[in-house]
């Protein structure tokens, strides 16, 4: 009998390890105050197996070999525009607290139109973040998004859960 509860604790460790146990070392400032340069986070790369990111959510994606942390903020089918610091959402201002004035428009100073596996992402701080507002980064495809942050490891001042 103790072989089989072993082996249930084994097997729901792993599935623990290869849902949440994926570390990504936050680097910049970009999601401060939620984020802080240096912090280390868990992702939740199983979430998104059973549901649809959503607006709002702080997510790790993949560009260029290198994880990003951001929070997203343009949904599949929506256009996305920066105008006169304000965030539109097909052309309707997006009221939530972490989106301020933003300075910075980048490519999203023309309507940016999302594809239907597409994604807008932002940082908190748009002052020091590289984000889909840079050619360089642009729409994020689903595919590209390997899960939620959902816990922050390190320092250990900033232990906690990652609200949105």
């Amino acid at each position: 009998m103790w072989a089989v509860e072993l082996l249930l604790v084994c097997m729901t460790a792993v599935f623990l390890v290869a849902a949440f146990g994926q570390r990504v070392n936050v680097i910049g400032d970009s999601m401060s105050p939620v984020l802080k340069n240096g912090n280390v986070v868990m992702i939740n790369h199983f979430i998104y197996n059973i549901k649809d990111p959503s607006r709002g959510d702080i997510a790790a994606f993949q560009k260029d070999g290198r994880y990003f942390v951001k929070r997203i903020v343009g949904l599949p089918g929506e256009t996305v525009q920066i105008k006169e610091g304000k965030l539109l959402i097909d052309g309707k201002p997006l009221k939530a607290e972490y989106v301020s004035d933003i300075g910075y428009a980048g490519t999203a100073s023309e309507p940016v139109h999302l594809g239907k596996d597409e994604y807008f992402l932002l940082g908190d701080n748009e002052t020091a973040s590289d984000d889909s507002r840079e050619e360089k980064i642009g729409n994020i495809k689903k595919k590209e998004i390997y899960g939620e942050v959902w816990f922050v490891i390190k320092p250990w001042s900033d232990i906690g859960f990652v609200s949105d």
